[in-house]
């Protein structure tokens, strides 16, 4: 379920109330003009997605947020002067506005963004653990590696924000789940972490064989229909996640991500093949099964069966 907010005001100590609810306590600083701030709030499934606009300079000096926050600039200057620091992002630029468990300064500068914000559990689900001594992996850093980095990641939150929260398809649940663990996935993939290798340990390669991938894979054909993702995989044959890893990549030469995304197409083609049981549209049988974004389902599925999902629905019984 989609819930929104609005909120408008040219009042500082309103904007500051306001902020401190919607992130973390926070005093700012600033002189509004006549539009002052305006925010507004999408969200659904633990996805956040915020549009904000300031016509002035607003300073802030801000708690942890405890959540990962992605911002995408649109306008204006965000300076970052957390511990001295004087980080200057521009527009165009996508990036984090602070480490999830630290606290934070800086300055908006007549700025308009966009605010993604999700839990950073969503991380643990989707890397399980991987870090430094067995630990989840970690953000050390917030801008992203190189610039390929942050236009891949600009491109995802664009997708979460005007496509999965913001478009026509229907916000159902496993759209929304799906999606969020994909830009956890690509934040993870575009940020700096602990992660310093990608090898394996001698317990991963260990449990990397054969027989853990028939169990994934079994796992996975029998909950394709839910909210899964790599931890959840990882827990169910009791092996770790860098585990399953490695086991597709080593005897499948795909990942785990991969293979449920596979399976639900197979659940699309099979529900399109027999939708005139209930008279379901290509978008009804693409948003059960997590796809979004109807063009990129339309590929993948062309790529897959050498047809379009609407040629397989017109042939439907």
């Amino acid at each position: 379920m989609i819930e929104t907010l609005a909120f408008r005001s040219n009042r500082l100590d309103a904007t500051e109330d306001f902020l401190s609810r919607a992130y973390t306590p926070m005093r700012i600083g600033g002189r509004p003009q006549e539009t002052g701030a305006r925010i507004d709030r999408v969200s659904a499934g633990g996805l956040t997605v915020d549009k904000l606009d300031f016509d002035y300079a607003m300073s802030y000096d801000a708690g942890a947020l405890e959540k990962v926050c992605l911002i995408t600039l649109h306008r204006g200057v965000v300076l970052d002067s957390t511990d001295g620091r004087h980080d200057l992002y521009g527009p165009g630029d996508t990036f984090m506005v602070a480490l999830p468990d630290r606290p934070y300064t800086g300055e908006l500068r007549a700025a308009r963004y966009t605010i993604t914000m999700f839990d950073t559990a969503v991380l643990d689900e989707v890397a399980g653990t991987g870090g430094r001594d067995g630990a989840p992996v970690r953000f050390t850093g917030q801008r992203p590696l190189d610039a390929a980095a942050g236009r891949r990641l600009g491109r995802t939150v664009a997708f979460l924000r005007d496509t999965v929260l913001g478009g026509q398809t229907p916000a159902e649940e496993l759209v929304v789940s799906t999606a969020l663990r994909h830009l956890a996935a690509v934040a993870l993939a575009t940020l700096p972490t602990d992660l310093t290798d990608d090898e394996p340990r001698p317990a991963d390669s260990r449990d990397a064989g054969t027989a853990t991938l028939r169990r994934a894979m079994a796992f996975i054909e029998e909950n394709a229909h839910r909210a899964i993702g790599l931890a959840d995989i990882a827990a169910a044959v009791r092996v770790t996640p860098r585990a399953v890893q490695y086991a597709f990549r080593r005897h499948a030469s795909t990942t785990p991500l991969g293979h449920l995304r596979r399976m639900r197409l197979a659940h699309a083609h099979a529900d399109l093949k027999r939708s005139g049981d209930d008279g379901a549209t290509v978008l009804d049988i693409a948003t059960r099964w997590g796809f979004a974004h109807q063009g990129r389902f339309a590929a993948a599925y062309r790529d897959v069966y050498g047809v379009s999902p609407s040629e397989t629905l017109r042939t439907a019984p």
